[in-house]
């Protein structure tokens, strides 16, 4: 690592209140696979599999704290409200909030396609970075990050009762009244690469219930459920 990169990690650390030991940690969460393959570099050297471990971190630190302080809550709606804010959306408003896209490492055609300010690829760095400071400095310390980041927002979904994760509240129904298999089918994919839009069809055994629209598959899928709820008659509000 050159002296130039280590001073772009180290101005980043300031923005993160958060000092590494280990500084390649967060050189690795900062390294997208495109930079990594042009560069010839391993999967070890991109943030892939931070981004896989810091997603579970994440998941832990939101968990724990909606275990904690709702007490009253049960398991499905506690779940509705961590998938409210463990999201895509919640993501990249960190990374933005941390310009996150100054410091990220990305190949030149991901640069070229516009690629350094794609909602997905921000999403992954930011939980790669939460992974490599659950790595350096342990849970306690990521968890905090996490939290002052995302209490606030946590606080206002539940009181809103704006948890928008219709995808488990579908589910809930479904295995409650109707014991039917939900299937998710990608039925079209569109736009440049830096800007995808995905079509998904929601099946419930072999009747689609619901065509949700997104910029993610996940985003889409969440939209193919809202629809599913509606045309199922359920109100799809908490």
């Amino acid at each position: 690592m050159n002296s130039d990169r280590k001073r772009e990690l180290r101005e980043f650390e300031k923005l993160l209140n958060i000092h590494f030991d280990r500084l390649e940690l967060l050189n690795v969460a900062l390294t997208h696979s495109s930079y990594a393959n042009q560069q010839n570099l391993n999967y070890n050297q991109h943030n892939e599999r931070l981004e896989f471990l810091g997603d579970s971190v994440l998941s832990m630190a939101v968990s724990d704290y909606l275990y904690k302080k709702y007490k009253t809550k049960h398991e499905g709606k506690l779940t509705r409200m961590r998938a409210g804010v463990v999201c895509e959306a919640a993501l990249v408003e960190i990374s933005k909030k941390l310009n996150v896209s100054k410091y990220l490492r990305i190949g030149k055609g991901e640069e070229l396609s516009g690629g350094r300010e794609k909602d997905s690829l921000l999403a992954d760095a930011c939980e790669a970075v939460i992974a490599s400071i659950y790595l350096d400095r342990g849970f306690d310390e990521a968890r905090d990050f996490v939290l002052s980041h995302l209490i606030s927002k946590i606080d206002t979904i539940v009181k809103d009762h704006n948890y928008n994760d219709f995808k488990s509240k579908l589910q809930e129904y479904v295995q409650k009244n109707l014991m039917a298999a939900i299937k998710y089918n990608v039925k079209e994919e569109s736009g440049p690469a830096h800007d995808r839009l995905f079509q998904i069809e929601l099946y419930l055994d072999n009747k689609c219930y619901g065509i949700g629209i997104g910029k993610s598959k996940k985003e889409a899928e969440q939209n193919a459920a809202k629809e599913a709820l509606k045309n199922l008659g359920v109100a799809s509000n908490d």
